[in-house]
């Protein structure tokens, strides 16, 4: 149960109320998360435009990257409804069972190339606390190994989103 009152469909602005009802037609329901993001409008369409900007579109990073990172940054996080979401997702991705148990059990145990390993490790240093201690040669790093600045940019955005997700979600106490 949430810590605050989350809104019915009814309760919120007809602006969110156009975007929530195709996803209340497609599957019955809307999300927690959802739901608190929509207690101000403001909220809701930042986020909705990251979500939008940084998931959904096709961007310099593949999506198996990018679920990656959801998945990772939100287990780091404790964010269990974030963890469970997002394995939907990347199965519906086409991500295989194997590999979303793979990312959940850690970089290390992903069968995967140095390369991505060495991008999805660094997020994880960039979701914490102290990632203002991250220095220039660790991005030098991921550029030798063929990342862009924009790719780069990309995955630490993401990083941020998810953060930033995972936040809302367990100070509210969402799908607890």
């Amino acid at each position: 149960m949430a810590h605050i009152a989350l809104p019915d469909f009814e309760e919120m602005t007809p602006a969110i109320q156009e975007k929530a009802r195709p996803i209340l037609e497609k599957t019955g329901q809307l999300g927690e998360i959802f739901k608190l993001i929509a207690l101000d409008e403001k909220v809701y369409f930042a986020t909705d435009m990251m979500v939008q900007k940084y998931l959904l579109e096709e961007t310099e990073l593949s999506y198996d990257i990018k679920e990656a990172i959801a998945l990772l940054i939100s287990k780091e996080n404790g964010c269990k409804m974030c963890v469970d979401v997002h394995k939907g997702i990347a199965k519906m991705l086409g991500l295989s069972e194997q590999r979303i148990e793979e990312i959940l059990q850690g970089v290390e145990n992903i069968d995967t190339d140095d390369k991505e390993k060495a991008l999805l490790n660094f997020c994880i240093k960039a979701s914490k606390k102290e990632n203002y201690k991250i220095q220039k040669e660790e991005i030098n790093a991921l550029k030798a190994l063929g990342y862009s600045d924009k790719q780069i940019l990309e995955a630490v955005a993401i990083t941020g989103y998810f953060n930033y997700i995972n936040t809302l979600s367990n100070v509210f106490a969402l799908g607890q």
